[in-house]
């Protein structure tokens, strides 16, 4: 059946869970793992600070778009059946009970345990006045001179709020009894959490019985206690703190732009002064100063959350970087196999076999040695890359250009449109084209998620291709927190399809097909309800028939549609989605063959696989993109098959199998759209999937050492 034809059959509003508050679902997720009670401390307090970003992530792109409908008076509803106005009435409804969980554990439940533990937040109020003295003086010669109160009369506009700011509203009373507003807003340069002993006892070790001991205050509570001193001659009546979010997903007019990266930058600024959409406040703030707040930021009372406590939790995210062992997850150190040490020929290993990583279980190392040794090799000719967040700090970017240095060919796609990462982007765009990298910044109207590196390598025999593909993204940092697989090959058909995506992403092509790879936005979404077509046919042919997919995001009408058809064919398919999810499982006739477990845990799940039984000839694929239209639609993507025997065997039997018997970080979606941890069954092991691969990852690296010892 054709995309149409099945969503002609399936495509009811019942048969979707709306993706906004598949979301909230995920991030509800977030929160459990801030709740689970056998956590360490400071990763409660880690996932405190994950729930709350991924909010503010959520206002600024998700909430703000959905509003814009509103403005637009947008009545079509979405293909679950909700108008834009009823999304966000559920939105909202879903929310406040979750948020009203966050405040309660961080105040009754994290506040306190922290104190417990010699790491206390205290209260302005709480500390003695001699402590408030010695801080008072810090205040003044650290803290007041780079504040900048901003006063509203009929002089002076209601000054401008940056987005995710922590402000202080101030109400004061000049001598002749005029009240007047102000505002002053808390420096985002100075930490929210400000560590006081070194300004209360400078000279004093902080140990507590030879353990660790970190005392701080809030820094905008600090403020507010020393408030009157910006405003001399006046009576300060009231102060309260707020927080504003700002649309981000400014739209880009990239079809009339000469130069992308000038219209990326004009981009970020504008964000600036995205509209509200969400105002944050302390539950104390009076009425008319919540009034003046809503009129001048153009918002209304449905747009404003109040809150008893701290206003923006991710920043709490400081206290896990504290030295206190003992209070988080024992230490992982990624792996590297054996035969990747770096006395070895990399291209020497590869020529003989492909080569699988799967982070953060396996060390990154050997992908930057890989971009470092062929920026070094005299016989590597070229090298092109994509890069879409790279971090600020690149080893690759650096080895890029000393490539460039050396005089080889360098041509690199740089994703200026790399949501929240642009900036970093157009840096290291620069610094490329400063050293004569060819420069690319992507198609009009596409972004480049693809994850590719091609090496270009003079040898004995001619010319070689050398390709490393991966699901993830080039970036040090996120390698040691995301799950992602990496593949080096020298396949020559796969080379000649990476070759022909650059040619297809630097120049101008047609192309369609290509040999091995799958790419969006030409023929994903195709090639994948082939696959799936085809396990159908298998089942109502009497053959072996099976569909597992790992993915971050599933949400494609056709591609869900398909997997209804497939159930209703008797196919088994297990989805493994760590995030949104719009199809409904378990329904009679509809999806009663198809289970959904979401992953949540200690890193953060980011691989995609594609798994087919085939008639017991197993295929597996692994990809950059989730099945969602903007991944198959709108974005460069790669899809690529993993077909060494013994690597497609590991990740059918230890990757994807491992997931599938998770009964520990494992949640499973039930029709209402609603999310229940796994339950071992009766006598059945533990199974903490994640856990288990570092295990996996480190067992056999011993295993290959103690092998090679032994010859």
């Amino acid at each position: 059946m054709t995309a149409k034809e099945l969503l002609k059959k399936y495509g009811k509003p019942e048969n979707f869970i709306n993706r906004d508050l598949s979301w909230i679902e995920f991030n509800r997720r977030v929160l459990q793992e801030a709740l689970n009670p056998d956590l360490p401390l400071l990763e409660k307090v880690k996932f405190v600070s994950i729930f709350s970003s991924n909010l503010d992530e959520f206002y600024m792109i998700r909430v703000s778009g959905i509003k814009e409908q509103i403005a637009a008076n947008v009545l079509e509803p979405s293909i679950d059946g909700l108008t834009p106005r009823e999304q966000l009435q559920k939105i909202e409804k879903c929310l406040q009970p979750l948020l009203k969980q966050l405040y309660d554990l961080w105040t009754n439940n994290i506040v306190p345990s922290l104190r417990e533990n010699n790491i206390i937040l205290h209260e302005y109020d709480e500390l003695s006045k001699e402590e408030q003295k010695i801080l008072t003086d810090y205040f003044k010669k650290e803290i007041f001179p780079v504040l900048t109160p901003l006063a509203f009369d009929p002089g002076r506009p209601f000054p401008y709020i940056s987005n995710l700011s922590l402000s202080l509203a101030v109400l004061i009373r000049k001598p002749n009894g005029e009240n007047h507003f102000a505002r002053v807003k808390v420096p985002n340069i100075l930490p929210r959490l400000l560590q006081i002993d070194d300004i209360l006892e400078p000279n004093k070790r902080k140990t507590v019985n030879g353990g660790f001991k970190a005392r701080f205050v809030w820094l905008g509570d600090l403020i507010k206690a020393n408030i009157h001193l910006l405003f001399p001659g006046m009576e300060i009546i009231d102060t309260h703190k707020f927080r504003i979010t700002r649309d981000t997903d400014i739209e880009l007019q990239e079809d009339e732009a000469d130069d992308l990266l000038s219209v990326i930058e004009e981009n970020i600024r504008q964000r600036r002064f995205g509209s509200v959409v969400r105002l944050e406040v302390a539950q104390k703030m009076p009425d008319f100063m919540l009034e003046t707040l809503m009129e001048n930021l153009q918002i209304t009372k449905d747009d404003v959350h109040q809150f008893d406590g701290p206003l923006g939790l991710s920043d709490v995210m400081i206290l896990y970087k504290l030295p206190v062992h003992h209070l988080k997850e024992k230490p992982f150190y990624p792996v590297i196999p054996k035969e990747l040490n770096e006395e070895e020929d990399f291209f020497a290993l590869i020529r003989q076999r492909d080569i699988m990583l799967h982070h953060p279980f396996h060390s990154f190392t050997p992908v930057v040695d890989f971009i470092k040794k062929a920026a070094e090799d005299p016989d590597v000719l070229a090298i092109k890359q994509t890069l879409y967040r790279v971090g600020t700090d690149s080893p690759i970017v650096k080895a890029l250009i000393e490539a460039a240095d050396r005089g080889k060919q360098v041509a690199v796609l740089v994703e200026l449109k790399a949501r929240f990462d642009e900036e970093n982007n157009i840096y290291w765009a620069r610094e490329l084209e400063k050293v004569g990298v060819h420069v690319v910044y992507g198609l009009v109207g596409l972004k480049t998620h693809a994850k590719m590196t091609l090496i270009v390598r003079k040898e004995f025999d001619g010319v070689k291709r050398y390709v490393h593909l991966s699901t993830g993204n080039y970036n040090v940092v996120t390698a040691k927190l995301y799950t992602d697989i990496g593949l080096f090959t020298c396949d020559e058909e796969i080379c000649s399809d990476v070759s022909d995506v650059f040619n297809y992403l630097t120049g101008y092509s047609q192309q369609k097909e290509f040999r091995k790879l799958f790419v969006s936005p030409l023929n994903t979404r195709e090639k994948i309800l082939k696959l799936i077509a085809r396990e159908i046919a298998n089942k109502k042919s009497g053959k072996p028939a099976h569909i597992i997919m790992k993915m971050n995001s599933l949400v494609d009408p056709p591609i869900i549609a398909a997997l209804y058809e497939a159930s209703n064919a008797g196919v088994k398919v297990d989805l493994i989605v760590r995030g949104v999810c719009s199809l409904v499982p378990g329904v009679k006739g509809l999806s009663e063959n198809i289970q959904v477990r979401s992953i949540v845990g200690r890193f953060l799940e980011h691989s995609r696989i594609f798994y087919f039984k085939n008639d017991g000839n197993d295929e597996v694929y692994l990809s950059s993109a989730d099945m969602m239209q903007r991944n198959l639609d709108r974005r460069i993507e790669a899809t690529f098959p993993v077909e060494n025997k013994n690597l497609k065997e590991d990740i059918i039997n230890n990757v994807l199998s491992v997931y599938l018997k998770d009964n520990v970080k494992a949640r499973e979606l039930h029709s209402d759209g609603s999310y229940h941890f796994v339950k071992p069954q009766d006598g059945a092991a533990r199974i903490n999937s994640q856990e288990w691969l570092m295990n996996y990852a480190t067992k056999v690296t011993t295993q290959v050492k103690k092998a090679i010892r032994n010859k």
